[in-house]
């Protein structure tokens, strides 16, 4: 089963086209989903998004809405579920919008799929021969997808978010460890030093 049997892909917009050059130009201005509002692990980040001046009012289908899947188009290829709080959000050429149209796939369970290593490697040997490696609608459409009874996928969706806050509480675990490190040389250099210069 490929991905163009489960869902339609289609690309975000190219932004030049409808970008206001001047400040008169401008109809309206949208929030943007750029590459660093992206984490690794295909979870968008809450930072501040930029703004996108347009000349022209936009159609719909440029922006997110729940249940979309995005793929980013170049290394490391990462794709992410867009939920409530993500919806109306402009979406960049540089993106793939997938929109699921079967019952039987999770879009969650999607995106999970699209950041495996199994992908990833096939994403890596289309690439192969390219000097700038990106993919294509074409190389999306025809991405080998396994089919997985709901239950399972559902199953696979809470252990990955489990997985994601174990990596959170481990990040914010390392970061107050290095402050405590810095803390305790700090005040066994600097003790040291006053000591001494007594």
């Amino acid at each position: 089963m490929k991905l163009e049997d489960i869902a339609n892909v289609k690309m975000g917009l190219v932004l030049s086209r409808k970008k206001a050059e001047m400040e008169d130009e401008e109809k309206v201005s949208y929030k943007l989903l750029t590459l660093k509002n992206i984490t690794e692990e295909g979870v968008i980040q809450d930072l501040s998004f930029d703004q996108f001046a347009s000349s022209d009012i936009l159609d719909n289908h440029y922006f997110t809405e729940k249940g979309d899947v995005l793929m980013r188009l170049s290394h490391p290829n990462t794709a992410v579920y867009i939920d409530e709080e993500q919806s109306g959000l402009l979406i960049p050429s540089y993106f793939a919008v997938i929109k699921i149209n079967q019952d039987d796939f999770l879009p969650e369970y999607l995106a999970w799929y699209l950041n495996s290593e199994e992908v990833k490697n096939e994403l890596e040997r289309s690439h192969a021969g390219s000097r700038i490696p990106s993919t294509n609608q074409n190389v999306l459409r025809n991405l080998p997808i396994a089919r997985i009874p709901l239950s399972k996928q559902q199953i696979l969706i809470e252990i990955w978010k489990l997985h994601l806050q174990e990596k959170n509480l481990f990040k914010q675990l390392l970061k107050e460890k290095e402050k405590w490190f810095k803390g305790v040389s700090d005040h066994i250099l600097f003790g040291t030093l006053k000591e001494e210069a007594k």
